[in-house]
C-alpha cells in the first residue's frame, strides 16, 4: 500500500539557532527571519499543492505543540489564505529531547561533559542525554504518528522529527540520519518512493 504524501516543514529560525544552542523542548520564538521563512514556505506548498492536484484546505495540517513550530504552521497557513486556527497539535511531533543539555551550545558541553558528548559522537541514533531522550526511542513517537495518517498531511515540526522520517520512509539509515541537515525556510516532500527538498 502506498503511504499517503507528507509535506513537512521545519520551523523557522530562532535566535537559538543562531546561537547553536540545543532547543529540544524548550519553547523558543521564532525571530524575525524565522517568521519571514514560514511565509515563504507557504508560497512554496502553494506550488506544491497545485503541482499535485491537491486544494490547500482540503488537506490535514497539524504542527508539533511547541511555539516555534505553531508560529510557523500559522504564518504558512495565512500565506495560504487559511485560517491560521484550521490546524491541530500532536505532541508526538515535539522535538527530540535533550533534558539537561538543552539550553546549552555544543562548545560549551564539550568543554564540560566531553565524555558524554564523544559517546554521543560514536552513536548519535542511540545516545540517550541525561533527562533526554535518543533519536531512536523519538523515532518511536514519529513512527506511530506517521502510521496514523489517514492521507495526504501537512506537517511542520523540528529537525529531530524530520530526521526520524528519513528513516522511516527508508530515505536514511540510522547512522546517516543524524549527520543530515535540516533546512529552514524549505518544504520537503516525503513520499513511498523517495524525499525531495524545495525551496
Amino acid at each position: 500500500m502506498t503511504a499517503p504524501i507528507l509535506y513537512f516543514l521545519r520551523h523557522g529560525e530562532t535566535d537559538w539557532n543562531v546561537e547553536g544552542r540545543l532547543q529540544g523542548e524548550q519553547d523558543i520564538p521564532l525571530n524575525a527571519l524565522g517568521r519571514g521563512q514560514a511565509t515563504d514556505c507557504g508560497r512554496i506548498l502553494r506550488d506544491l499543492l497545485a503541482r499535485d492536484g491537491h486544494a490547500p484546505a482540503a488537506l490535514p495540517y497539524v504542527a508539533s505543540p511547541l511555539i516555534r513550530a505553531r508560529e510557523t504552521m500559522e504564518l504558512m497557513r495565512t500565506a495560504l489564505g487559511l485560517p491560521v486556527a484550521g490546524y491541530s497539535t500532536d505532541p508526538r511531533l515535539r522535538e527530540v529531547g535533550f533534558g539537561q543539555w538543552e539550553g546549552f551550545t555544543w562548545r560549551e558541553l564539550r568543554r564540560t561533559v566531553p565524555a558524554a558528548v564523544a559517546a554521543r559522537q560514536r552513536d548519535k541514533w542511540r545516545f540517550i542525554p541525561p533527562g533526554g531522550e535518543s533519536y531512536a526511542q523519538m523515532a518511536q513517537r514519529m513512527g506511530e504518528w506517521q502510521a496514523s495518517l489517514q492521507g495526504d498531511t501537512v506537517a511542520v515540526a523540528h529537525g529531530g522529527t524530520a530526521r526520524a522520517l528519513l528513516v522511516l520512509f527508508g530515505a536514511a539509515t540510522p547512522d546517516e540520519a543524524p549527520q543530515v541537515d535540516i533546512g529552514q525556510g524549505v518544504v520537503y516532500r516525503f513520499t513511498s518512493s523517495g524525499v525531495s527538498r524545495h525551496g
